[in-house]
């Protein structure tokens, strides 16, 4: 038997990088990249290397160019993390497991240290294929919590539960990570909304920009807990901006979220220390007439545009810059009618 998993890529509409702090966000897939699973019983436990793994190189201008593009860290400390917290996970709920072993591999294609949660897919499309190898079912709003503790508990990695929850549940989702939700009950609280309801949107990523998480978040959880005001007040404005942009998705009004959006990374840009780069890619979409804000930690844009035309400007202007643009896919292909 063969098991085949994935997860997708996704992006922080509004409200991010709240998620870590009590806030609310929303966010949605992109089904554009994904990141697949593999999983086959065999006599012993493999894990198997991706290009992301490789330790041997032709020169070190080569090894060079790889870190450049992939980072330090591949996919194999990830899958053998989430493996352990499967395991621990399934011990402290007295949930048996076979004693069969497996080879796992994986692939992504989810552009590297952009933002794009591309780490969190790999975790996630893993632990849906452990899941299905050894029979368990997890709840849907537990999952994310199990995801987040594989780079939290086991690696060490800041990070919040808003990319879990959204590729967890998929499509459209609205989150709310009040304190008091978190403490009670261990998560937030988790609606999701129909995709059709956004307003055209766009996606824009370099690879020449990657920042590891673990860089960028740097230094904000600290003041966070000191109670800088600064800090603080950050976290309450971006929570607000996403019950804004809810309630305007809610009334029909999803042509009007991009100066929410604008305001997001306005606001981040005030707190956080913004590469040159990273600011260009974002003025050069708001010259071109579209809203523009991080999907995640840098590197990769999403925004609004208002028609066809600004489309092709925004293409052409970012592209001259060595920027992708796409439209993100949210929804799933629909399925071709029976013959």
């Amino acid at each position: 038997m063969i098991i085949r998993t994935h997860a997708f890529a996704r992006a922080g509409l509004v409200g991010n990088p709240s998620d870590g702090y009590f806030g609310k966000t929303i966010s949605f897939v992109i089904r554009n990249f994904r990141a697949e699973v593999m999983l086959y019983e065999t006599p012993e436990l493999e894990i198997q290397s991706n290009t992301r793994d490789q330790s041997l190189f032709a020169s070190i201008h080569e090894l060079s160019s790889d870190v450049r593009k992939f980072g330090y860290y591949g996919g194999i400390r990830l899958l053998k993390a989430t493996i352990k917290r499967f395991h621990d996970y399934c011990a402290e709920h007295g949930i048996g497991l076979h004693d069969r072993n497996f080879t796992l591999r994986y692939h992504t294609n989810i552009p590297s240290q952009v933002g794009l949660a591309g780490s969190s897919a790999i975790i996630t499309a893993c632990l849906r294929a452990l899941m299905a190898f050894y029979g368990v079912s997890i709840p849907k709003h537990v999952q994310p919590n199990l995801i987040l503790s594989v780079e939290v508990k086991e690696l060490g990695i800041p990070a919040g539960l808003q990319d879990r929850v959204i590729q967890v549940f998929e499509g459209l989702v609205y989150m709310d990570f009040d304190r008091e939700l978190m403490t009670h009950q261990g998560c937030g609280r988790y609606e999701e909304l129909d995709p059709r309801l956004l307003p055209p949107l766009y996606i824009a990523y370099r690879r020449d920009l990657a920042e590891g998480t673990e860089v960028f978040h740097n230094d904000i959880r600290g003041r966070f807990n000191r109670g800088e005001p600064a800090v603080v007040e950050a976290m309450q404005f971006w929570a607000n901006l996403a019950d804004q942009v809810r309630a305007l998705l809610l009334a029909r009004r999803g042509a009007e979220i991009g100066p929410l959006l604008d305001a997001n990374f306005d606001q981040r840009r005030k707190l956080y220390q913004v590469s040159e780069g990273n600011i260009r890619m974002v003025e050069t979409a708001r010259v071109a007439g579209a809203s523009a804000k991080f999907t995640g930690s840098g590197g990769a844009i999403v925004g609004t545009y208002p028609d066809a035309e600004t489309f092709a400007r925004l293409q052409t202007q970012l592209r001259a810059i060595g920027v992708e643009v796409l439209q993100p896919q949210i929804l799933p292909e629909p399925e071709s009618p029976a013959l």
